[in-house]
């Protein structure tokens, strides 16, 4: 038993990833029925859609769920920097013979919110995840009131100790290795960023609260070396991804299974934030990093007409192919079977 299984009633100390855009309800209460932790991303549903899946998943796991939302700032649009980013598509567009949007749209990620914290109160999720640090005092009041259990993300130590001290009840240490966007918060600067397994033990020394492990966890042994290191738990993404009850994309799921998933690189042209996929034509032609995107999340804009005409045609060159370093556990099998196999000689 781990500081995490003590707190929740899981049979294995494993955090299904949420991955926004390639999962739903289904991908959650298979991990959950399973006797790891599901988790459902929520930032990019309404509180109806959240509404409508948590109550999916109790109709079918009796065991507990996580829901994930993001804490950013979100930004004060800049017309101007926003038009320029979206010159950069131009040709693409022209290729394409896709119409250019008449102008920059909004955000499409909202931020945790009071709306949302009434709604956690309502369903009462046994924990409640955040991403890009946690959100207001208020908000976390509120969350802590309807009795979940409240992680969020730490990239450095410097974040692990905000965390603690700012009420996180466990941290997720995001390696380098890690698919998906970055949880960096305190700063953007990605020089600093450590591999999990550089992460972990330090994150674990410096609080007093359960330390999990992500990025680069892909089987048994890996779960086996972050126990060893001093987590509570890991959280597990990328091997997930080619499950049948994933909803990732048919370009998607043919990266993931070809030599193109073996190289990935963190970038910022899909969405204004660093996060790590497999590179595509997209990455390779403005980024990885660009000091022109604007501001999470209003890059995503850009590029949305793009992915949907090229993914219509059989391509992913212009979509978030997101993956961790370490696909070599991804594979086509159902959840249940893949949470089994990553707890293999835990019990």
């Amino acid at each position: 038993m781990t500081a995490l299984t003590q707190r929740l009633p899981l049979r294995f100390p494993i955090i299904q990833a949420p991955m926004a855009g390639v999962q739903g309800w289904e991908l959650a209460a298979a991990v959950s029925d399973t006797g790891a932790l599901g988790s459902l991303p929520c930032a990019m549903l309404t509180p109806e859609a959240i509404r409508k899946a948590v109550s999916q998943i109790r109709a079918r796991t009796t065991g507990p769920i996580n829901l994930n939302f993001f804490a950013h700032q979100q930004p004060t649009p800049d017309p101007a920097a926003q038009e320029a980013w979206l010159s950069q598509f131009r040709p693409f567009y022209q290729e394409l013979d896709v119409p250019l949007p008449a102008g920059p749209s909004g955000a499409s990620r909202q931020p945790f919110n009071e709306i949302l914290a009434d709604l956690v109160c309502e369903l009462k999720p046994e924990v409640v995840s955040f991403h890009f640090g946690l959100p207001a005092p208020a908000l976390m009041t509120k969350v802590r009131d309807s009795g979940a259990l409240v992680l969020s993300t730490a990239t450095t130590v410097a974040e692990a100790r905000w965390l603690a001290d700012h009420g996180a009840d466990a941290i997720i240490a995001q390696g380098w290795e890690a698919g998906g966007h970055r949880g960096l918060f305190l700063d953007q600067d990605i020089s600093n960023q450590l591999g999990t397994f550089a992460l972990l033990p330090q994150v674990v020394a410096a609080v007093d609260v359960p330390v999990i492990a992500a990025g680069g966890i892909a089987d048994a042994r890996g779960v086996r070396a972050a126990m060893a290191l001093g987590a509570s738990g890991v959280q597990v993404g990328t091997v997930y991804l080619l499950c049948p009850e994933a909803t990732t994309s048919a370009v998607h799921r043919a990266a993931l299974q070809s030599d193109a998933g073996l190289t990935t690189a963190v970038t910022n042209v899909f969405s204004g934030r660093p996060a790590r996929g497999i590179v595509n034509r997209m990455i390779r032609a403005l980024g990885p990093m660009s000091d022109q995107a604007p501001a999470f999340p209003l890059a995503t804009a850009a590029s949305a007409p793009l992915r949907a005409k090229a993914e219509s045609l059989g391509s992913g060159d212009f979509s978030p192919l997101w993956a961790g370093q370490n696909i070599s556990g991804c594979q086509p099998l159902p959840a249940r079977a893949l949470t089994q196999g990553l707890a293999e000689g835990l019990t």
